[in-house]
């Protein structure tokens, strides 16, 4: 069975002022995710789906849809911080969605399948979904507890206009995941790599080697993380302080590190030589375009993709 790609496109880009997800940035006005679904075809995979919020449908529909029609399935679901378990109530006050796991646990109904998850505005590159690809559709029939994860390359994926998020990983002698850590201040720092401690703006800055593997989230999964994570996530909404922050959010990793350290699940962290790139600020439009342009001159890609 083909795997599935399924993209995330609910959120709203709110550093970069927009809906970044439809943003024109190719030769004919390709997005982002226009690449993402060229390369996912070419690596194999066999549907589309897309979690999108409700009310903007009608403009997904006519200007992304359209184009595919003919050229792979799709199938389109709904993210609302509404959609909550049976005995749960959204906190009043509460307007940020709960997060890219929550996300996730909306594509149950339409997917039977192995599937690989990735951000809408995100440049994965041609090798990533290559090598993700190939480890789902390796996958015996029926497999489950068997995960992965593209591991970019840390110095793949910064940004010249600011820092970066990313998930730093570390893994066993398997190549298996063990630990995935949150940090939110990445740059390239007098020559290194470096991340903030703890966090903060005014944190000192750690040193990384360019080639530690980050999480850029795509991950690849088996139809039984549905189940996990509809379970995980009534324990997370049982937490009085996940209800009580108005911002708290229900994230991939988090399920990833909880299902991985109680031993019911691995995660294969797969090597990549992609380059990220992205529009993670609207500074980062020009060299996005730039280097779209690039590897459409260099014969990566067609002039149109669809």
């Amino acid at each position: 069975m083909k795997p599935t790609l399924f993209l995330l496109a609910a959120g709203m880009g709110s550093r970069y002022g927009g809906l970044k997800q439809l943003d024109g940035l190719g030769p004919n006005g390709e997005t982002i995710m226009d690449y993402s679904i060229f390369d996912a075809i070419r690596a194999g995979f066999g549907k589309i789906v897309w979690v999108i919020r409700k009310d903007f449908e009608e403009q997904f529909r006519s200007q992304i849809l359209a184009k595919y029609e003919g050229k792979i399935p799709c199938e389109l679901c709904f993210q609302s911080i509404d959609d909550l378990p049976e005995g749960f109530k959204c906190p009043k006050g509460r307007v940020k969605p709960w997060g890219t796991n929550h996300a996730v646990l909306m594509g149950k109904d339409v997917i039977k399948e192995p599937f690989c998850v990735i951000n809408c505005d995100d440049f994965y590159g041609s090798d990533a979904f290559r090598v993700i690809g190939k480890f789902l559709a390796d996958l015996p029939e029926g497999a489950k507890n068997q995960y992965a994860m593209v591991g970019f390359r840390v110095a793949n994926t910064l940004s010249e206009n600011g820092t970066v998020s990313r998930g730093i990983c570390s893994k066993d002698e398997n190549e298996c995941l063990t630990t995935c850590v949150e940090r939110t201040k990445i740059a390239r720092v007098e020559g290194k790599c470096a991340y903030r401690a703890d966090n903060k703006d005014d944190g000192e800055w750690v040193s990384i080697e360019d080639n530690t593997p980050v999480s850029m989230n795509m991950w690849g999964f088996t139809p039984d993380y549905f189940q996990y994570s509809e379970e995980y996530f009534k324990e997370f909404l049982s937490d009085p302080k996940n209800m009580e922050n108005l911002k708290s959010e229900f994230f991939i990793p988090l399920m990833v590190n909880k299902l991985i350290t109680e031993g019911t699940a691995t995660c294969k962290v797969l090597d990549t030589t992609s380059k990220w790139f992205g529009v993670t600020y609207a500074e980062d439009r020009p060299d996005t375009v730039a280097r779209i342009k690039a590897l459409v001159d260099a014969g990566e890609y067609p002039s149109k993709l669809f």
